[in-house]
């Protein structure tokens, strides 16, 4: 019983730092569409701030051991694969 509820505290545990990428994904999204550039310093600094946030969410569940490292920076790099992949075609428009 009690393995049972680790494991489903790390499956939330992961979901819900997915999700939280996911939200910093589409306000980029939403931010560079209708808002800012991506040279202006509000999308830096929005950008900035809701990746350090994450960060520290990923340590925090790492730390706790819900969350494996690799996984946590595997949930950081995609989403700046993601965002690199956003800048990039926002420059070709």
């Amino acid at each position: 019983m009690a393995s049972e509820m680790i494991i489903d505290h790390r499956e939330k545990a992961n979901a819900l730092l997915k999700a939280d990428a996911d939200k910093i994904l589409k306000l980029i999204k939403v931010q560079m569409d209708n808002l800012t550039m991506p040279q202006c310093p509000l999308y830096e600094e929005v950008l900035d701030t809701q990746m350090f946030g994450l960060s520290r969410e990923i340590d925090f569940a790492v730390r706790l051991g819900l969350v494996e490292d690799r996984v946590g920076k595997s949930i950081l790099d995609e989403l700046e694969r993601e965002l690199s992949a956003l800048h990039e075609a926002s420059q070709k428009k």
